[in-house]
């Protein structure tokens, strides 16, 4: 499989990226916010921020600008390159970014001294450094002279700073070629080959630039500049290049080029014929007009041999010729047996390849194994009359579970269709599934590797106990760690400690799943890679340490006093149209509809891009428009026949905040406590005036005006599972998929229905706000609705209490598992909040202070709150907190 490689978004830079230049000079921030938007929807995972400009108060604007972007959650969810050739923009930078950023950059230009200065202060910091293969001499044209100042400053960071190799980013100069001089025709072959012996020899760094350069000298012709940019990466990633600067919605997928500019291209960055530059400059006018158009589909792949029909059915999804095409086969073979071993997995073969080599996309995939599915189903007849009914050995055996308390799914489906895909026999236990019966199916099975799922919080504690229990019972196969809530980094800290008899991998999806598999089926990479994985996770550790001492927390009661100011003698609280309880349902599916944000819907399937553009996107456009069509197609069927029912909850009561709780009272009067929900403040240090902020600050205080809280519990998904029962059922892993990922956008597309009827009608205080879907998926509406067991509140136990006060298992269907999970998974919950200066935020991490006082508070012991809020403690747990978790 080709490397992971990051797309730095490049066009927040003043100096490559005149629109936002502009915009910044005339101080127009908030558009400023929408071009850094638009670089994450369409697929940035690091955003490249530039201020210098002659003109331009860089320190200043820098300022600004991050301060800005770190109050936008979708924009500050990805980590920010700070870019400057100025240290003090870049110092101005790393004051203002929370979390691990990337100093772009920093070289030995000015010799050693200053350069191990520089490179401190970003120690200090906790931020990775670009370090540029620059030295007193000038900057590294040739091979030779990257790969010796990358390594002298390799040496210097490592040896005399202790800097963690892994935060090292080298950038090793990425020069035109094609510019007419002779001496620049190597410098892609100097850059590739650099790379590749910088990964080589200097353990654990990685390597970036700007990809743009290599195509300067063909500026205005942006389609074969776009065609040199993906051939250069097609090469240098496969060399070892991590990242990079690179507008990523408008990179050509490499077998997508015209073969006759792709050649071209290749001469030219593998500088391979003398007069490579002379042939692609002829060309180049042919292609400024813009792309080539593609061909039209025809039917002459029918005319093929049976194998190559079969090949062609599974890479494509085609079901409508498979049972023809396999009994053919069958008639040929000497037993059914055959034509599974033979064409059929030499097919999925092909489509395993072209899935790691980036060119087939996951619902492409999946219809490949719906596909295989069918062909298998035609077969088993007949093997069974011969008495053959399950006689081959699959690559491997993977037992795979969602763990106890946890009940979603979809991802481990997806990854479960994958490695069946490969050849893998697949054993899925479902969901809610207890430690004890994973490890006796495991047994029993005789399964080759363990993977575990999970997506709340309180599921990583439940992983940490099975990964115990392992090691108690003497288990040493590997086990798989994935879900939306893990991390490599909660996998080396809490998990592979507890399980040292057997390795344990974090999974981040379902493309790299096969790779790991594979590689730990393999007795000869095995021991490799156990052994790579087991130093990886001790750098995460000790760099965890490192991470956790560097960063200042306040005590609670300085947080406290850092509150988020609110002038209530300005700001009267609106009083709701009813208080109590209004249930909802059935709700009509097709008013929902209206609200789905489809850009997460490409998500869940691994397609990354915001919606509408991710159709037309010239690298997954391909395989998003018929998965959008499919999704549409069975949307109507959903709504026409009535799938799933939905049903909803809304309930509305005085409140008032007691300090960092928030008082529910039971009449007007204010007098008797109903219920209280308990908030969590912000600990980390901050600077700028920013405050310590807690949920609890939005409410009015009680010696304040009279307020009010409200709280909601919705789902779409009754009658999912059986829906998606039905297609597992006839072997239609593709449609199960999708009909739960749909139930799971008809939920929040119901919260935020709801949510719109609230502040329009239920409510009231927004009644002119129209229907503006892009506004709503953009929150620019007052007011907001934190759920329990996310960033404003960590604690999943709190759900209890709402839950209690909506009646919400009785009004709506939806039951809390014993970690509280919602059941059915297509659920949402939360709380409103209708203050105008409410906003989203994340709690952090925090200090045992606040830990014991919120187990106060709760009525709890201090174990107990370690146990509930683990995820977020700043120190380790006491050891009673591990035996109540147990």
């Amino acid at each position: 499989m080709r490397p992971l490689f990051v797309n730095i978004g490049e066009r927040t830079n003043v100096t490559g990226s005149a629109r936002f230049r502009k915009l910044v000079a005339n101080g127009d921030y908030p558009a400023a916010l929408a071009v850094a938007r638009q670089q994450v929807e369409a697929g940035a995972q690091v955003l490249d921020v530039n201020m210098d400009e002659g003109l331009l108060d860089s320190p200043k604007a820098m300022t600004t600008f991050l301060n800005l972007i770190a109050a936008e959650p979708d924009i500050a969810r990805v980590p920010i390159m700070i870019d400057s050739s100025k240290w003090e923009v870049i110092e101005a930078g790393l004051k203002c970014v929370q979390g691990k950023s990337i100093v772009n950059s920093i070289s030995m230009k000015e010799g050693e001294p200053k350069f191990l200065e520089q490179a401190t202060k970003c120690l200090r910091y906790g931020a990775a450094v670009v370090v540029m293969a620059f030295d007193e001499v000038g900057q590294a044209d040739t091979r030779d002279r990257k790969v010796d100042i990358c390594g002298r400053a390799y040496r210097l960071l490592t040896e005399t700073l202790g800097f963690p190799p892994e935060d090292i980013i080298f950038d090793p100069n990425i020069f035109a070629v094609a510019t007419g001089l002779e001496e620049h025709n190597n410098y892609a072959v100097d850059f590739i080959e650099a790379t590749r012996a910088i990964k080589q020899n200097l353990p654990y760094a990685r390597i970036s630039g700007g990809v743009s350069n290599i195509s300067f000298g063909f500026r205005g012709n942006e389609p074969v500049r776009q065609a040199m940019h993906s051939v250069f990466l097609y090469h240098a990633i496969a060399a070892g290049m991590d990242m990079g600067i690179v507008n990523a919605g408008e990179l050509p997928v490499y077998d997508a080029i015209d073969p006759e500019l792709r050649e071209a291209v290749e001469d030219v960055i593998q500088n391979r014929r003398s007069d490579a530059t002379e042939r692609l400059v002829d060309m180049a006018p042919r292609y400024k007009v813009g792309a080539v158009a593609e061909k039209a589909p025809d039917a002459a792949w029918r005319l093929e041999p049976v194998n190559d029909r079969l090949t062609h059915a599974l890479v494509k999804g085609i079901g409508e010729f498979i049972e023809v095409d396999v009994e053919e086969a069958r008639l040929a073979a000497t037993r059914p047996l055959e034509v599974i071993e033979g064409p059929l997995m030499a097919g999925m073969n092909v489509v395993g390849d072209l899935f790691g080599a980036g060119k087939m996309f996951l619902p492409q995939v999946v219809k490949s194994a719906r596909v295989m599915k069918q062909a298998v189903a035609y077969l088993m007849p007949f093997m069974e009359a011969e008495g053959d009914g399950s006689p081959r050995k699959a690559a491997g055996k993977v037992l795979m579970a969602t763990v106890k308390g946890d009940v979603h799914d979809i991802g481990k489906n997806i990854v479960g269709v994958v490695l069946q895909c490969n050849d893998y026999e697949v054993i899925d236990l479902g969901v809610m599934v207890s430690a004890d019966r994973i490890l006796e199916e495991a047994i029993k099975n005789k399964v080759d590797i363990v993977g575990l799922s999970g997506l709340i919080t309180p599921s990583l504690d439940e992983m940490v106990f099975v990964a115990g229990e392992m090691e108690r019972r003497g288990f040493s196969i590997p086990l798989l760690i994935g879900g939306a809530t893990t991390s490599r980094t909660h996998t080396a800290v809490k998990i592979e400690p507890a399980y040292v008899r057997g390795s344990t991998t974090y999974v981040t999806d379902a493309s790299r799943a096969v790779g790991v598999v594979s590689g730990l089926m393999s007795p000869v990479e095995r021991p490799k890679a156990e052994a790579e994985t087991r130093a990886e996770y001790i750098r995460i550790r000790e760099q965890f340490v490192r991470s956790q001492e560097a960063k200042v927390r306040l005590p609670l009661a300085t947080a406290r006093a850092n509150k988020f100011a609110i002038d209530w003698q300005v700001s009267a609280p609106p009083k709701p149209s009813f208080l109590g309880t209004r249930a909802f349902g059935p709700y009509d599916l097709g008013d929902l509809a209206r609200y789905i944000d489809w850009t997460p819907f490409f998500a869940t399937w691994e397609l990354s891009g915001p919606y509408p553009q991710i159709l037309d996107d010239e690298v997954v456009g391909e395989a998003a428009r018929p998965l959008f069509a499919d999704a549409q197609a069975m949307l109507k069927q959903i709504i026409d026949e009535r799938w799933y029912e939905a049903r909803g909850v809304v309930g509305f009561w005085p409140a008032n905040a007691d300090g960092d709780d928030i008082v529910l009272w039971t009449d007007e009067t204010r007098t008797t406590e109903r219920a209280r929900f308990f908030t969590l403040r912000q600990q980390m240090s901050k600077s700028r005036g920013g405050a310590n902020l807690a949920l609890a600050d939005f409410m009015a205080p009680i010696s304040g005006p009279a307020d009010y809280i409200g709280g909601f519990a919705v789902t779409a998904g009754l009658g999912e599972a059986a829906i998606a029962e039905r297609f597992k059922a006839a072997g239609d892993d593709y449609n199960a998929i999708l009909a739960a990922s749909l139930a799971d956008r008809l939920a929040e597309a119901f919260a935020e229905a709801l949510h719109h009827r609230v502040r329009t009608e239920l409510w009231g205080y927004a009644p002119d706000e129209g229907f503006d879907l892009d506004a709503l998926i953009a929150e620019k509406y007052r007011g907001i609705r934190p759920a329990p067991g996310y960033p404003s509140q960590p604690d999943h136990t709190e759900k209890a209490t709402l839950f209690q006060l909506l009646d919400a298992p009785a009004a709506t269907g939806i039951e809390l598992t014993e970690s509280f999970a919602m059941t059915p998974p297509s659920s949402v919950s939360g709380l409103y909040f209708a203050h105008p200066e409410a906003h989203y935020f994340g709690v952090g991490k925090i200090e045992r202070d606040q830990a014991d006082d919120y187990a106060r508070r709760k009525g709890w012991t201090l174990a107990k709150a370690e146990r509930w809020l683990a995820p977020i403690l700043n120190y380790e747990p006491t050891r009673a907190a591990a035996a109540v978790a147990a």
